[in-house]
């Protein structure tokens, strides 16, 4: 066992290294550049279709589920124990200049999400349980390779049972057991009746849950983290300058020469990044599809604002709440890191805080992917299967809460990266119809 942990250690460092993140980060640039910097230029566009239009009342659609149903899924999909951990590690391993290379990453990431929600939407089915497509409809229709589609779906239903089911449902029960000493077993037999009831009401009970959990776990999260950023106010603009100054540090180090220290920095930056908001891996693309959203390319704009709040907010504040509060090198573990952070301020309440947050995490995200899951089982193997799909599924979250899952980590990054290629070759390939429909968006709005 510790051989094969060994080599899939080995395969999943190589997948994500520098050769892919460049990829990813690379398709981003272009798509930005393409389509005259969309998610800078029509941000006030973008905020009156998203968070703007909120307020606005609309009628109640029996097709499909609202766009902000729809972006709460993808969202649940995507925020986990990464924007609490995962960029204390990134500090950890890049230094503080690892968050400038994660927003430049997530500002280029937008328009990635942009493009493949966008496409998403365009070629997406309906039947009368409502909308429903992603990237292999997307591979299908556009590019006319349904063996292209068939290829993501099985590496996508592969991928849900890593890091949708069993290492999620693992972090909850080990975060509810250090923080409130909950039985890891207790634990894993609750999650898996919550999400059998979820589950069985499909994507809009799916939706509606994620609609109600993802804004409540959000302001908690937001809550304590203005807390202790306000009261280390003062801290701010220095931890801003040291993360400018350290992701230009060209110094030469005993690991490197001359610009190694931004080179790692860069590295994880991006990193975080990628895996914080999932932007190019074509996962969130299929709760964007299942929205009653007419226009393709306002659906796109949530897209866009899913990666700024998952990364420039959520990310952002743990980063600033660790440098502000000392708690930079006062351990090498990214959680120990991020609880001594939150603890220093408010004390031993941010173990329960901490825990509930990433318990709350970890469901939304089980919940999510199993509606990816579906989706892909659903269009690689036909619906017939989609019920024993659930049934491993729920049985996998009971599975994972008790169990180690170092491997089932190794292997869910493999898939993940693995999605990401095909997804990305379809971007490149049908870049010219978002380039075209954008252009055709701004025209349309500027008449107006």
């Amino acid at each position: 066992m510790n051989f094969i942990n060994e080599i899939c250690d080995k395969v999943a460092s190589f997948m994500w290294g520098p050769f892919t993140l460049i990829l990813i980060i690379g398709i981003g640039i272009y798509l930005t550049f393409a389509n005259g910097f969309f998610q800078i230029l029509n941000c006030k566009d973008i905020f009156r279709n998203t968070i703007g239009s909120l307020t606005r009342k609309k009628e109640k659609d029996s097709k499909g589920i609202s766009p902000f149903q729809a972006v709460s899924t993808a969202l649940a999909g995507s925020l986990g124990t990464g924007n609490i951990v995962g960029v204390a590690t990134a500090i950890s391993a890049g230094g503080p200049g690892a968050i400038f290379w994660m927003w430049v990453s997530a500002f280029f990431g937008m328009m990635l999400k942009y493009s493949e929600v966008l496409l998403a939407v365009k070629y997406r089915n309906s039947d009368e349980n409502g909308f429903y497509g992603g990237p292999m409809y997307v591979m299908e229709k556009g590019l006319k390779c349904k063996s292209l589609g068939k290829i993501f779906s099985i590496l996508c239903v592969l991928a849900s049972f890593g890091m949708g089911s069993t290492v999620q449902a693992n972090s909850a029960a080990v975060a509810l057991n250090s923080g409130f000493g909950f039985s890891k077993v207790i634990t894993s037999i609750v999650m898996t009746i919550l999400f059998t009831i979820i589950i069985i009401g499909g994507i809009k009970r799916v939706g509606s849950t994620a609609e109600k959990i993802v804004p409540f776990m959000s302001i908690i999260y937001i809550f304590v983290s203005l807390f202790v950023l306000f009261k280390n106010a003062s801290e701010i603009p220095s931890a801003f300058k040291t993360i400018i100054e350290c992701a230009f540090d060209f110094r030469a180090t005993v690991s490197g020469g001359l610009g190694y220290a931004m080179i790692i920095a860069m590295r994880y930056g991006v990193a975080r990044s990628v895996f914080a908001n999932e932007a190019g891996l074509g996962s969130s693309p299929m709760a964007h599809a299942a929205s009653n959203a007419e226009s393709p390319v306002k659906q796109g704009q949530w897209g866009i604002f899913e990666v700024f709040f998952n990364t420039i907010v959520m990310c952002t504040m743990t980063a600033l709440v660790i440098m502000v509060t000392g708690a930079l090198n006062t351990s090498n573990d990214g959680g120990i890191m991020t609880l001594t952070a939150f603890s220093s301020q408010i004390g031993t309440i941010a173990n329960f805080i901490i825990a509930f947050c990433t318990a709350l995490f970890a469901f939304t995200t089980t919940m999510s992917w199993a509606y990816y899951g579906e989706q892909s089982i659903r269009y690689a193997l036909g619906e017939k299967l989609i019920l024993p799909y659930r049934i491993v599924y729920i049985a996998s979250i009971g599975v994972g809460g008790v169990c180690a899952m170092s491997l089932v980590w190794r292997l869910s990054d493999i898939f993940n990266v693995m999605m990401a290629i095909p997804n990305l070759i379809t971007l490149v390939l049908l870049s010219p119809q978002v380039i075209k429909m954008t252009k055709e968006y701004r025209k349309a709005k500027k008449k107006h």
